[in-house]
């Protein structure tokens, strides 16, 4: 990887550029001089380019050096580094600042041209109201105050991903990477956290209105013993928390939508609920709750939306196995999801998270690693001239 080339990152005046030590904490795991310095030109690079962010681009912001290029390329798709210890590191780093208020679940479209990038597959997605070509990556956020910063990701790979040998070969797709359904993604990235987390756990908040395995989600956290606050389908079956919801028992109470519920046996709630809006405004809303139970399930849980006019858009329905926290509680964990979707705007505009061009699986997890790391490096020490650094000097 042209390992005699000299790449190191600018420090800004006066050397206080903390970039260096944040780099060396979470890349210093690196068996190689030359990658963790590359790991380090790739996190100046998506920091202080603007627009696209190519490979072209960033290596000509942080050297002038003709070969730059190639070698920050082989950086990222060819070279064989293990992100898993960087994406460790980044939530030990986000964690020493505050405990998260919560672990956030969403996902990420990534459109592709071709078929050949890993995991790329038609899909609908609802916010485009199209079929796109794309990717899916499912990613994790940690809470902390009116930051989401984004420590771990699964890419989805669809089913046809399985058995296509030449495919996978191609992609640099390991044995064991195989099609999993996106609540298994979900609540593998939950356990996860709960093993490297030096707080207690966090609420789960995960958005899954779009998505039809919700309940095998909702059930997987109940099994880890996940607290949970999770978005539904409004036409999710559900059962009030009184009927025997086993299957010889159905016949009374057989599964109703989950928005139908709310407006049809649910209780609205006695007082108003004043929330907090992302313009750090108040709002005072009301909620429409009640206790269910999901089919072929024995465990409790809560359902609630907020209340609206028949005439207005429909609000998003949630469940929680939070029992006895206040409806203001559990709308507060629930709309941290809207904060979730402005960070992930974020991270197109100014981290490059549609900009990597490369087709193999690995480098797509090292390119969204060190997305993740430059966000949250952006967000808790970047110093204010930080993007104004000179680009690195052309060295033999």
């Amino acid at each position: 990887m042209a390992g005699q080339q000299q790449v190191g990152v600018a420090s800004a005046a006066g050397g206080s550029d903390p970039l260096p030590a944040f780099a060396a904490a979470l890349f210093g795991h690196l068996p190689r001089a030359d990658q963790r310095r590359w790991a380090q030109g790739y996190l100046q690079g998506l920091l202080s380019t603007p627009g696209k962010k190519s490979v072209r681009r960033l290596a000509a912001a942080i050297s002038d050096s003709p070969t730059a290029s190639q070698s920050l390329q082989q950086f990222i798709n060819a070279s064989p580094w293990e992100w898993d210890p960087a994406r460790k590191e980044l939530m030990r780093y986000v964690e020493q600042r505050a405990a998260p208020r919560a672990w956030i679940i969403a996902t990420a479209v990534l459109p592709k041209r071709g078929g050949h990038s890993c995991g790329v597959h038609r899909r609908f997605v609802p916010e485009a109201g199209r079929t796109i070509n794309c990717q899916l990556g499912i990613g994790v956020f940690l809470s902390l105050g009116e930051m989401q910063l984004p420590v771990d990701w699964r890419l989805m790979l669809p089913e046809q991903w399985n058995a296509d040998e030449r495919l996978r070969e191609r992609a640099r797709i390991p044995a064991l990477a195989r099609h999993r359904p996106l609540w298994a993604h979900a609540a593998d990235l939950a356990a996860t956290l709960a093993r490297r987390t030096r707080h207690a756990p966090a609420p789960v908040v995960a958005d899954m209105s779009d998505h039809t395995d919700v309940a095998q989600l909702i059930e997987q956290l109940h099994r880890q013993g996940r607290a949970m606050v999770v978005s539904v389908p409004p036409g999710m079956g559900v059962c009030p928390a009184t009927a025997r919801t086993t299957a010889s028992h159905l016949g009374a109470h057989s599964p109703s939508g989950a928005r139908q519920f709310l407006y049809q046996h649910s209780t609205r709630h006695p007082h108003v609920v004043t929330v907090t809006t992302p313009e750090h405004g108040q709002r005072h809303i009301r909620i429409l709750s009640g206790l269910i139970r999901l089919p072929g399930t024995a465990h409790t849980l809560r359902i609630f939306t907020q209340w609206r006019p028949s005439l207005q858009r429909p609000a998003r329905v949630w469940v929680s196995n939070l029992l006895d926290a206040r409806l203001d509680e559990l709308m507060a964990l629930a709309q941290l999801h809207a904060r979730t979707r402005a960070t992930m705007s974020h991270l197109e505009d100014e981290c490059g998270l549609l900009d990597f061009e490369g087709r193999s699986y690995p480098g797509w997890h090292h390119h969204m690693t060190l997305v993740s790391a430059a966000y949250a490096y952006s967000r808790l020490c970047a110093p204010a001239d930080a993007a104004t650094a000179p680009p690195l000097p052309r060295t033999a």
